[in-house]
C-alpha cells in the first residue's frame, strides 16, 4: 500500500513545480513574442513593444522576405552545410571513438590526452586561417564544415558510449570472421542509436547556427549560410555599420528581423521531435559511462 506524502515532500513537490513552471515560461515567452512579432504591424510594434498576442494580423514581413532569392539561396546553403556536416562529422567521430575504445591500440592514452587538451587550448584565430587558406578553402562551403567536424566533447560521449558495450559481442564477431570495419557498421553503430542520434544533434544544431566560420572564410554573398543573412538584417536594423554594397540588405523594420528569425529557426524545430527521445537517454548515458 501507497503511504501518503508527507508535508515535506508535498512543499518539495510543489516547489519543483514551481521553478519549472519559472523556467518553462522564461523559455517560451520570448518565442511567442517573436512569432508574435512576426506577424504583427509596424504601428502595433510602435505602441506596443512586447507583444504576445497581436491584435492587427499581417504576413507583410514574410511577403518583405521571402519576395527575393536571398533567403532561399541562404536557407540552401545551411541546410547542406548541416547534412554534409553532419554526416562528415559523424563518419570521423564514429572511426575515432570506436578505436579509442580498442585496448590494443598503441598510444591510446596519449590520443585520449590530446584530445582533452583540444578543450583547454586552442591554435588561435589568425593559424586557424592561414591553414583553411592554405588548403584552399576560402570561400568553398567545406570551409565552414572541415575546420570543426570533430567536437572533442562529442566524441568523448561517443567515445563512452562505445566502451559501456559488451566486450563478448565483439570478440563473438571476431569469431565469426568479422573485422574491425565490420563490428563498428554491423554490431557497435546499431546497438548506439539512442548515443548516435544525441551526438548527431548536437552536430546540427552546431552547424545551423554556426555564423563565425562563414564570415571569416566566405567571401562570396551567394554561399552565406541563414545565420549570416540573419546577423546583417540585424545590424541593418539596428543602425550599424553593415555591407551596405549588397543591395538585397536593406535597413528592416523589427517585424521583418522577427520573421527571419522565425524562418531560420524553424527548420532545425521541425527535426528535434523525431529525435527528442533519443536525446536524453543518449546524453545521459554516453556521460556516466566510464
Amino acid at each position: 500500500m501507497i503511504q501518503d506524502k508527507t508535508l515535506g515532500n508535498r512543499l518539495f513537490d510543489a516547489l519543483n513545480y514551481l521553478l519549472l513552471t519559472i523556467v518553462g515560461v522564461v523559455t517560451v515567452l520570448p518565442l511567442i513574442h517573436v512569432l508574435a512579432g512576426s506577424v504583427t504591424t509596424v504601428e502595433e510594434m510602435a505602441r506596443k513593444p512586447f507583444v504576445l498576442i497581436p491584435t492587427e494580423f499581417t504576413l507583410n514581413a514574410y511577403r518583405y522576405i521571402l519576395s527575393t532569392p536571398t533567403i532561399f539561396k541562404a536557407l540552401g546553403v545551411s541546410i547542406f552545410v548541416t547534412a554534409i556536416g553532419t554526416l562528415i562529422s559523424m563518419f570521423i567521430t564514429s572511426l575515432m571513438a570506436y578505436g579509442l575504445t580498442r585496448r590494443d591500440l598503441d598510444g591510446r592514452k596519449f590520443f585520449n590526452l590530446m584530445i582533452v587538451f583540444t578543450m583547454l587550448f586552442h591554435g588561435g584565430l589568425i593559424p586557424s586561417f592561414l591553414v583553411v587558406k592554405q588548403v584552399g578553402l576560402i570561400d568553398s562551403m567545406f570551409a565552414m564544415i572541415i575546420p570543426s567536424a570533430v567536437s572533442a566533447f562529442n566524441l568523448i560521449i561517443l567515445r563512452s558510449f562505445f566502451q559501456g558495450l559488451p566486450e563478448g559481442l565483439e570478440e563473438s564477431a571476431k569469431l565469426d570472421g568479422c573485422g574491425d570495419f565490420g563490428i563498428l557498421f554491423k554490431i557497435v553503430l546499431p546497438l548506439s542509436l539512442p548515443s548516435i542520434a544525441t551526438i548527431s544533434l548536437f552536430y546540427a544544431v552546431t552547424y545551423w547556427n554556426s555564423y563565425f566560420s562563414a564570415i571569416m572564410y566566405i567571401n562570396n554573398a551567394d554561399k552565406w549560410p541563414v545565420q549570416v543573412l540573419l546577423r546583417q538584417i540585424v545590424i541593418a536594423a539596428s543602425g550599424m555599420a553593415a555591407d551596405t554594397d549588397n543591395d538585397f540588405i536593406k535597413p528592416p523594420e523589427q517585424t521583418i528581423k522577427m520573421a527571419v528569425i522565425v524562418v531560420s529557426t524553424l527548420p532545425i524545430l521541425m527535426v528535434y521531435p523525431f529525435i527528442q527521445k533519443y536525446f536524453a537517454k543518449g546524453a545521459l548515458v554516453g556521460s556516466v559511462k566510464g
